[in-house]
């Protein structure tokens, strides 16, 4: 948590004696861990505290981690609030709440010297001896089927527990009310009143008795800009796919990209489109390059496994250079791996993978509200070069929520429709210029329709077998690429713009990263500086005057597998340190 700052605490009345000093502490920030099982709900308390931050104007990051296994187990959901800039999830948390022995005893060691474990006393047998911590015992399975009656057993536990934290944290009573009232608003009205009964109960609960403390976020108030929204990163993506134009795709569902499948199957159709389930991966690629190729811009999406299986297809759109967004919600590999878990795993695969040479460009969003704005940028840039572009975001990013200013959808939305005005004539595969293709339908008036095919062709799309052609063809197909670096801008160094470290990452990284250099800035001697890549492959121009500017740099990746980041960040003269 923050330092205190409650300048005007002395100036209130001392508490009697004998009786607990619940005037409130004003904290910075708090990190919060809810530990229990995926079964009782405990990312839907966190993601109501943190929908709360959001309404509230604070800054909010959360991480969460769930089972692999359809029949569940032990799972967390992390929050970390706060009045200023929330960088990351935390290392360490300020609050742990332990639903079960096997909490206890997994994430004890998460919590801070001078933490506080609330622990369900029902279940839980914590160490007393260990004085590092704040104990709190609160019966919360039973005081749950006291409140709620023997029929809910241990059912409701997570909103008794977010009554409970409410208190603690003097947090917004009625707004978090509406939240609970809105996300069960659907449900038949028994199930919102007993969801309310819960949250009273853990709310009245006399925490005082147990806690010194109570605890008040600092308040800041928010000026100008626009209001706040909360969402994951999943959502975000879907929604900036809509405002950049997207209106037809096609997927197969996979952890952990379904999400955003099934928000585009929802919500396409009001925008006049459509989202298709195939039968499989290789056929939904397929007709996301079918729906493309009609002049609607289209996506498709996966996880690591489900785009291995893609990519055939997409080797023919790089050949066919049809515009594609292709999303990858990466998680551990290989093979099946980690579905549940976060690894950087894929940079390889999204530049590299297809036979042949297949060009396509890759974009990686840092944070949930990049989500929302990488897919305008992967629309713009797939229009533009008629290139397949791939997004990579992560396990980390597809569920976590972070609070963020509300686009302005007045100036972002875009006008997906195709331009199906006659042409004099058309060469889709011009050699000195980039490739648009005329949608079918379009009139072309001198009678040459063109081709479209997977082979190697000429300009106007005929198949060839010429070898001259097919270096022509190939060398044209990778030129795109080398136009889009010329007009990408150079990522802005945070912190130190030259000295002894500079910490690079890609992805989801962004936070940690940066929020170690803030860190290391103040804490350390050396000169830090951080920057990180949106636009992976290809990488602006300009990086490698940078990298003489520091004694060494640190590529920072969630992943074992280093190879990757390490081949395009050397430069001829120097080498990369990995970390």
């Amino acid at each position: 948590m923050g330092e205190p700052n409650n300048p005007d605490v002395t100036a209130v009345q001392k508490p009697e004696a004998g009786k607990a000093d619940l005037r409130p502490e004003n904290i910075q920030d708090a990190v919060i861990r809810l530990a229990g099982n995926s079964q009782d709900g405990i990312q839907t308390a966190g993601a109501f505290l943190a929908r709360l931050a959001g309404r509230s104007a604070q800054d909010v990051m959360t991480y969460m981690t769930i089972p692999a296994t359809i029949s569940g187990g032990p799972s967390i959901f992390q929050v970390r609030i706060g009045t200023g800039e929330v960088l990351s999830a935390g290392d360490e948390a300020d609050f742990l709440v332990a639903f079960y022995q096997h909490s206890y005893q997994d994430h004890v060691g998460f919590l801070r010297d001078g933490g506080v474990l609330v622990y369900d006393s029902d279940n839980v047998e914590p160490n007393l001896d260990d004085k590092r911590f704040v104990y709190v015992g609160i019966p919360i399975t039973g005081l749950t089927v006291e409140a709620l009656g023997g029929t809910a057993k241990d059912k409701g536990k997570n909103i008794f527990v977010l009554g409970l934290i409410t208190k603690i944290f003097q947090l917004d009573v009625d707004k978090l009310k509406r939240i609970i009232t809105e996300k069960f608003g659907g449900k038949d009205e028994s199930i919102v009143n007993t969801a309310l009964m819960a949250f009273q109960a853990g709310y009245n609960y006399p925490v005082g008795n147990l806690l010194s403390k109570l605890y008040q976020f600092e308040k800041i108030e928010k000026t100008g800009g626009r209001d706040q929204i909360t969402m994951d990163g999943n959502t975000a993506l879907a929604y900036g796919l809509i405002a950049a134009g997207v209106r037809f795709g096609a997927g197969y569902p996979i952890t952990p990209w379904s999400s955003v499948m099934e928000i585009l199957r929802r919500e396409l159709p009001k925008y006049g489109g459509i989202f298709v389930q195939a039968e499989d991966e290789l056929a939904s690629v397929s007709l996301a390059i079918g729906m493309s190729y009609s002049g609607w811009l289209a996506v498709t999406g996966s996880a690591g496994p489900g785009i291995s299986l893609k990519t055939e297809a997409i080797g023919w759109a790089s050949m066919a250079e049809i515009p594609l967004i292709i999303c990858n919600v990466q998680r551990g590999g290989p093979s099946t791996g980690l579905p549940t878990n976060v690894e950087q795993s894929d940079l390889h695969q999204a530049i590299f993978g297809s036979h042949g040479d297949s060009p396509r460009v890759v974009l990686a969003a840092s944070t949930v509200e990049d989500c929302f704005y990488i897919a305008i940028e992967a629309a713009r840039i797939a229009r533009k070069y008629s290139t397949p572009v791939f997004i990579l975001s992560d396990t980390s990013l597809a569920t976590r929520i972070e609070a963020f200013d509300e686009p302005d959808l007045g100036k972002l939305m875009v006008d997906p429709k195709p331009d199906l005005r006659p042409r004099e004539k058309h060469v889709p595969y011009p050699l000195d210029e980039i490739t648009q293709h005329a949608p079918p339908g379009t009139r072309i008036l001198d009678g040459k329709y063109p081709l479209m095919s997977g082979l190697e062709h000429d300009e106007m799309g005929h198949p060839t077998g010429s070898p001259k052609l097919h270096m022509a063809m190939t060398a044209k197909r990778r030129n795109k690429l080398r136009k889009l670096a010329e007009e990408l801008q150079v990522p802005e160094i945070y912190g130190d713009q030259e000295g002894d470290t500079l910490l690079v990452g890609w992805g989801s990284t962004y936070g940690p990263i940066h929020d170690a250099a803030k860190r290391a800035r103040t804490e350390m001697s050396e000169k830090i500086g951080a920057l990180h890549l949106r636009h992976i492959h290809p990488l602006p121009n300009g990086l490698e005057k940078i990298w003489p500017k520091f004694k060494r740099v640190v590529v920072v990746e969630m992943t074992a597998r280093h190879h990757s980041s390490r081949a395009l960040l050397r430069s001829e003269d120097r080498e990369c340190d990995e970390d």
